[in-house]
């Protein structure tokens, strides 16, 4: 397979040589359950002294690593004072043995550097240590674990209360949910790369059923993919699912089998399994021979794809949260994932910002705007700050190249389109505006404000514009002018009582990709109206390439129409994977104390259409297009359609 390692190259191997490869310590079978080392080498090269016959070994490329006895080769961490071996320690000076230590110790938590004094310098306790140094060494080192614990678990705790105990796993494995795939989401990370990655490859982890204090590694196989994130079952664990666990498997500790080998990382089987084998090297010559692992350059594909072209300090012209018709120059504050945390350029303490993926189709380059003939707004600093300087103009989204010269969109012609005020919405609207190079202003029939400032800008080739009678061949339910009040409405009376036409059908984007969705799945939605948030979300409904994404725990009204290629939906476990906090699930309590929010601000638009929120679909009769301009190609639609179709109004010349 392209993206996969066929692991049946070891069984064409001597036997010896194919147990090596994978990385097993020798000697291990023989150790008991309660048994705890490092690792140790047949073939050192290095003269090494005998070792008592009661002391477990486990040997490892050339290495001879032993119990903790104060001999050479041993260090003693300047943290917790746990003994061990030297190069099992963290950092290059091998002075603690974690990271959690290093952290703690440059921390100068009182009790760290009163430990660190007690245990490693020798230094005369200071009247604050005078408690710790009445108890023996031993009682010190277990009071202070328990100290540490406490704060772990405190730091847990908070972090749960936050998320409200939010975990994917949990949240799939207790409702039996599906992730969309990675592949559905090609501007995320391994989006393009991720292979056929799935159910039963195997891979090696940390094997958390240990009780050696070093970090050793057993091989696991994926049991259920969702997302990034997978369910992991150790092997040897058979139909035994006590100990499975859901990981990130662009994690850094997730490794294709082989790694430990050619890294001389210890292999050793979970604690709980021990005893079901006494030979475990030939337990995993016959279970992987002809598995499926990651590809070797997994882990450098991960750091190759989360690699962000937009830096901070970057110029960009986005559009004014305020006033939609218009852009303004902001600056790249951060990068998250891709996603650009923009402040505008005239905000002095910097809180006036916008949040968007770095493809979106709300930013552009500087000059942007003059070039089309968008409205712009000029900032009131004259010249660039220290440090700032503009995008090239290659790092944004291109859009399709369109012809203008023949049949095109003209000032006045109806369209249905979905509101960037009210995404849940597609509302009867009209061209305001034809700007260069494809680009339209559209305003909301109903509820234009008079001078314009609530139009807003999509290309003629977006996602969010349709042709007369989308809605209707659809079963979408269409929100018709604020105020019109022949109900239901139909697009034929409207036609004829505005003097409008319909924007042809040809000129439409009609391109459907085998987006690969399905109705159910489980996502990582922005909220558009908050576009700060990222949340726990569902497909509820495809049409062709559009999805009605529902944000888990709210109401549908809450609901947003988005293409199946926006930027702004994400895998199961991004949030995770980048760093970007993730909002759980909406509980009833919360969601009746969020004033103020986006949310609201959502419910306020929607009630401009209060009177009109229960009304019906499009009701066109084919008798009423008799001898007119427009047919529909009735039975040509698809409503879960996850390809091609002619599901529009024929417009004939």
């Amino acid at each position: 397979m392209e993206n996969t390692k066929d692991l049946t190259e070891h069984s064409s191997r001597p036997e010896r040589k194919r147990r090596d490869s994978f990385g097993m310590f020798d000697g291990y079978d023989s150790c008991s359950e309660d048994t705890s080392s490092s690792s140790s080498s047949e073939e050192s090269e290095e003269e090494v002294a005998p070792l008592p016959s009661n002391l477990p070994i486990i040997k490892n490329n050339g290495q001879v690593y032993t119990y903790p006895d104060g001999k050479s080769g041993m260090a003693t961490c300047e943290m917790c004072g746990m003994v061990g071996v030297r190069d099992a320690f963290y950092s290059k000076t091998k002075r603690f043995c974690s990271v959690s230590c290093s952290r703690s110790y440059s921390s100068n938590s009182k009790k760290a550097s009163i430990l660190a004094r007690l245990q490693v310098t020798g230094k005369p306790p200071t009247k604050k240590a005078k408690v710790l140094q009445k108890q023996p060494l031993v009682a010190k080192l277990a009071a202070y674990a328990q100290y540490q614990a406490t704060l772990q678990n405190q730091a847990k705790t908070k972090a749960a209360v936050s998320m409200e105990g939010f975990s994917w796993g949990n949240y799939i494995n207790s409702n039996s949910f599906i992730a969309a795939p990675v592949t559905c989401f090609k501007h995320a990370p391994m989006g393009t790369c991720w292979g056929d990655i799935s159910e039963n490859v195997r891979i090696e982890v940390p094997n958390t059923d240990c009780s050696l204090p070093t970090k050793v590694f057993w091989i696991a196989g994926i049991v259920k993919l969702a997302g990034y994130n997978a369910l992991l079952r150790y092997e040897g664990f058979e139909n035994d699912s006590g100990l499975d666990f859901w990981c990130n498997i662009c994690g850094s500790d997730i490794h294709p089998v082989g790694w430990c080998a050619a890294s001389g990382k210890p292999l050793v089987p979970p604690r709980t399994i021990q005893h079901k084998y006494t030979n475990w090297k030939a337990f995993l010559v016959k279970r992987l021979t002809g598995a499926k692992t990651l590809p070797p350059d997994f882990s450098q594909k991960v750091s190759e794809s989360m690699q962000y072209p937009f830096k901070t300090c970057m110029r960009v012209e986005v559009v004014d949260k305020r006033h939609l018709c218009r852009t303004r120059v902001a600056v790249v504050e951060s990068v998250i994932g891709g996603r650009l945390r923009l402040v505008y350029e005239e905000s002095e303490d910097r809180t006036d910002d916008f949040w968007c993926h770095m493809h979106s189709p709300l930013i552009h380059h500087i000059g942007w705007s003059r070039s089309i003939g968008h409205r712009f707004k000029r900032s009131d600093i004259t010249k660039k700050q220290d440090g700032h300087f503009d995008t090239p103009p290659h790092l944004f989204a291109k859009v399709k190249e369109v012809d203008q010269s023949g049949e095109w969109f003209k000032e006045g012609m109806k369209l249905e389109a979905i509101d960037p005020l009210n995404l849940s919405t597609i509302c009867v609207a009209t061209i305001r505006k034809v700007l260069a190079d494809g680009f339209l202003m559209i305003g909301i029939d109903g509820s234009e404000a008079a001078d314009g400032s609530d139009w807003f800008c999509y290309h003629a080739t977006s996602p969010s514009i349709f042709p007369v009678g989308f809605c209707e061949i659809n079963m979408i339910e269409l929100t018709p002018p604020r105020g019109y009040t022949k109900l239901p409405f139909k697009w034929f009376d409207y036609l004829r009582e505005t003097g409008s036409i319909a924007a042809p059908v040809k000129l439409f984007n009609k391109d459907v990709p085998n987006h690969g969705f399905r109705v159910g799945m489980k996502l990582e939605a922005v909220d558009l109206m908050e576009p700060r948030l990222i949340c726990v979300a569902t497909v509820t409904r495809i049409i062709h390439r559009l999805l009605r994404i529902h944000f888990d725990g709210w109401e549908e009204e809450y609901d947003q129409w988005v293409d199946c290629e926006s930027p702004d939906l994400y895998p199961v476990g991004w949030c995770q994977l980048t760093g970007y906090q993730l909002q759980p699930p909406a509980s009833q309590s919360s969601r009746e104390s969020q004033s103020g929010s986006s949310k609201q601000k959502k419910k306020a638009k929607s009630q401009q259409y209060k009177g009109h929120k229960k009304m019906t679909t499009l009701q066109l009769k084919e008798e009423l297009l008799d001898g007119e301009d427009y047919n529909f190609l009735q039975g040509a639609s698809d409503q879960e359609s996850n390809g091609s179709a002619n599901f529009y109004i024929k417009q004939e010349p």
